[in-house]
This record gives C-alpha cells, structure tokens and sequence, in this order.
C-alpha cells in the first residue's frame, strides 16, 4: 500500500500513538508500589493515563499522597522503567505498515514526545527505529514541552522543512493543541490512552484515525 499526497514530514507521539508501552510501565510503578506496601495495580488502572506522564500514573497508584509527595517517587519510578523500558512494549498494529509506506512515499518521519529523551532513546532502539527515524526530541529537550509548539517548531527547523509541510499525529490534547499552536496539521489517534471522560472528537483535530492503518488512507497524512 502507499500513500498519496503525504506531506513531506510526518512526526508522531510515542506512548500511546506509535508504542504501546503501557505494561512495561505499569510493570516498573508496581515496583514501586511493592516499595511503599500498597497492593500492585491492574493494566487497566493506569492505561488511561499513560500519555499523561509518569506524574499521571503516580497519582493514580498513590492518590492519597500529596503531589510533593508523589514526587520523590518521581525518579525512583523512572529508573527503574528505565531498567526495562522495550520488555513489552511493542508498535501498536498497522503503525510498521505506516512507517514503511512514508519511507516509500519518499517522506520522512520523526517523533516527538514528552517522555524524557533518554528513556524514549531505548524505546526508539528497542523498536529498531534509530535509524529510521529522522529526529527524536524528549519532553526534557527544550525548557517548553507540549502543548506548547516550541518541540514540533524544532524538529522542522531541525529538518529543514516548516510546519506547513508537516503533520503532527498523537493521542492526546496536549499533542492537537501543540499542532494546532504551531500551525500545523494535526492527526487525533483515536486508538492511543486517555481517560473516560475525554473525548478526542471535542479536540477540533485537523483528522482523526480510529486505528493506525488508516493513516493510509487518502488525505490523513497530507492535505
């Protein structure tokens, strides 16, 4: 399959958009929750908010802690994700025919994500996508972070193209709203994390996709 009138540069989200990363996390938060003698958490506690960040899923394991709290467990729940951050991660179904299909079209892709740089290194690695991928930024790279634009301004300065020629794809409001700051094109992935209450269809996305594959279709990827 290809693409028709793909934009020159695509760059996606990574937790919940090109990575299902949800149980290796919940797998490093229940060891820190086995640390502090609460009872381990269930996949389905977490996933919602696993875009959200590792502060989100704290909160949801230790909700009757302050937020000072929670966060000297910030970083003890990062390195130990760290430990293991590819163990049962694994591309979301469709998103490898994707990637492939952009290559073909002659376009290139990249990522950009709020989850700290060096840990979405070993993501990206464990997914054989290193080379593949035509930048990499971390929600630690600049001091702004989604849904500020200052991260998608960078990746196109970085690659040489504008945000005009580009499209950004990702499953939460912060990542619609940094597009749409940046003046670029902005793809919801229905399929990624969020909560009950959320509904991606009220983000005012430029597209919208209910699984991966359909990025493939006519005018999702382009325009």
């Amino acid at each position: 399959m290809s693409i028709a009138g793909i934009k020159p540069l695509v760059l996606f989200d990574l937790d919940g958009t090109l990575v299902d990363s949800a149980v290796d996390l919940l797998n490093a938060l229940n060891v820190i929750a086995a640390r502090e003698g609460i009872a381990a958490l269930p996949l389905a506690a977490i996933r919602p908010v696993v875009s959200k960040g590792a502060r989100a899923m704290l909160a949801v394991a230790f909700p009757e802690r302050s937020a000072e709290q929670r966060e000297l467990l910030w970083q003890p729940f990062l390195d130990v994700y760290a430990e293991a951050v590819a163990t049962h991660s694994t591309p979301f179904n469709g998103v490898a025919e994707v990637l492939q299909a952009i290559e073909a079209a002659g376009s290139r892709w990249g990522i950009v994500t709020n989850k700290p740089h060096y840990l979405a290194v070993g993501v990206v690695a464990s997914m054989g996508w290193t080379q593949r991928s035509a930048i990499l930024i971390g929600g630690d790279s600049l001091p702004r972070k989604k849904p500020d634009p200052d991260q998608l301004f960078h990746a196109c300065e970085s690659l040489g193209s504008t945000p005009a020629d580009c499209v950004y794809v990702g499953d939460d409001e912060r990542d619609i709203l940094a597009a749409r700051n940046a003046g670029m094109k902005s793809v919801a992935a229905l399929w990624g994390y969020r909560q009950d209450h959320e509904d991606p269809r009220q983000w005012q996305a430029d597209a919208y996709a209910e699984q991966p594959i359909d990025m493939m279709r006519p005018g999702i990827l382009g325009g």
